[in-house]
């Protein structure tokens, strides 16, 4: 990831309601969720979800699939590695073991 992607990514989560529906699909996980799904829980409009989630599309942050006549939607993984990559990617001076508190932060438990 670039300046610019990152600089994207960050634009389209600096919108609380983009900030929203990514933390939900997030959550969502390998199931993720209709456009009518994550309106409907987070009380957002079709067409203002509509805005929000193609925006989001662009940032690289999330991506949809077609089944069907529906249309689902899922935290694009590879997006948000990317952006996690470029934060951290000068992180720690050489010493990877001041890094590895935010790791185990972000990283998913192990079932």
């Amino acid at each position: 990831m670039d300046s610019q992607n990152a600089l994207d990514a960050f634009a389209a989560l600096s919108q609380s309601t983009r900030l929203d529906v990514f933390r939900l699909l997030i959550k969502a996980g390998e199931t993720g969720m209709s456009a009518g799904e994550v309106g409907d829980t987070l009380g957002v409009r079709q067409n203002t979800m509509s805005a929000n989630l193609s925006i989001l599309a662009r940032s690289g942050l999330i991506r949809s699939v077609r089944q069907g006549r529906s249309i689902r939607y899922f935290a694009d993984m590879d997006g948000v590695r990317g952006l996690l990559a470029f934060l951290m990617e000068d992180c720690c001076a050489g010493r990877p073991e001041l890094c590895q508190p935010v790791i185990d932060l972000i990283a998913c438990p192990q079932t």
